[in-house]
């Protein structure tokens, strides 16, 4: 069965997280002068410093909101006067945290309040964007999570993104129009710098590969993950589903640093043949590390990530695309070049 025909777009479209990686490409595309996502309505955009504020006030139709969704009396002024239909694309979160509780005030407290506020101003649609980390990871490389896949979530910041999505279920229960999507890591414009690293790493072969580099990644260019996000909210569908949003297929973790070394001398750069090898034993070292820091309620993001390396985390979109009529038009390489090229046109080094 095909999927229904798209919804006009809201009055007012609410970004949580709007300064953050995927929340400034949504806000791109929605207000972006022509594109598929283009809507006449405001984007309402919560942001947390007035730096951002002052960026976002520049592009048409933003109505930048200084906030923290932590502190719902600083989130009034995000739906005050807002009139006709409203959407709610709920972007925010942290992954790298300074410290463990940071995941439950942010994650799961944050996301109760704003699907509370929603329901209050009667939100048409509220599309919370979740993680793979709630379903853990691959039992192995050959393994892709399924739409019905069973909660095993892996540490932290998994258990925190499990607890937000079933906040979404019990407002579900309560009668709120709400959905979520699942997007793997993440790649393209608008990156943090840890993305910056990655290709730092890259270009000078230093980046860890996990014994033999055959672990499955599932990926999405943020340009797809936008076209998945607004096809959550248009689409009409019950609430309470939840989709896989990611690449085409999934890559192998040699294949993502080949790929990138050859984006990177497409673009001009000269990059090293990547000979950093270590053995699936430091991997499971660095997860049994991870575990003991984030039990003294402390974060250390290198440890977390090299312990993850290790790991396949792969996702089937076959769900998204019969119901969503979704179809991610960019693959690895050709979005690895388009995000190069923004790194060199915001002057960040390479």
């Amino acid at each position: 069965m095909a999927p229904a025909p798209p919804l006009p777009p809201p009055d007012v479209t609410v970004v949580t997280g709007a300064a953050g990686w995927l929340g400034r490409g949504l806000v791109h595309h929605l207000t972006r002068a022509e594109g598929p996502y283009v809507r006449p309505g405001v984007v309402r955009a919560l942001v947390t410093s007035g730096v951002d504020a002052a960026a976002l006030a520049t592009q048409p139709r933003v109505e930048p909101v200084v906030g923290d969704i932590t502190d719902r009396s600083s989130l009034t002024p995000l739906f005050a006067g807002l009139d006709g239909s409203i959407d709610v694309i709920h972007t925010a979160g942290v992954i790298h945290p300074r410290r463990i509780d940071e995941f439950e005030a942010v994650n799961v407290g944050g996301t109760a309040t704003m699907l509370e506020l929603a329901a209050r101003h009667a939100a048409r649609r509220f599309v919370h964007v979740s993680s793979n980390s709630p379903f853990g990871t691959n039992s192995h490389p050959g393994d892709c999570f399924r739409n019905d896949e069973p909660y095993h979530p892996y540490y932290g910041y998994g258990r925190s993104k499990m607890a937000a999505e079933l906040a979404v279920f019990d407002a579900v229960a309560s009668g709120l129009d709400a959905v979520i999507v699942r997007p793997p890591w993440f790649y393209g414009p608008h990156q943090p710098p840890r993305q910056t690293t990655f290709f730092k790493l890259v270009r000078t072969g230093r980046f860890p590969v996990i014994g033999h580099g055959d672990q499955m990644r599932s990926m999405v260019y943020v340009d797809n993950l936008v076209e998945g996000v607004v096809r959550a909210e248009l689409v009409a569908t019950p609430p309470g589903r939840g989709w896989w949003i990611a690449d085409a297929r999934p890559y192998a973790v040699s294949e993502i640093v080949d790929t990138v070394g050859r984006a990177l001398r497409a673009e001009g750069f000269d990059v090293v043949p990547n000979r950093t090898r270590l053995p699936e034993l430091a991997a499971r070292m660095a997860e049994i590390a991870d575990g003991m820091v984030q039990r003294t309620g402390r974060y250390n993001q290198q440890v977390h990530v090299l312990g993850e390396m290790g790991k396949s985390i792969a996702c089937d979109i076959s769900v998204a695309r019969a119901e969503l009529g979704y179809e991610p038009a960019v693959e690895l390489e050709q979005g690895m070049r388009r995000s190069i090229r923004w790194c060199i046109e915001q002057g960040l080094e390479l």
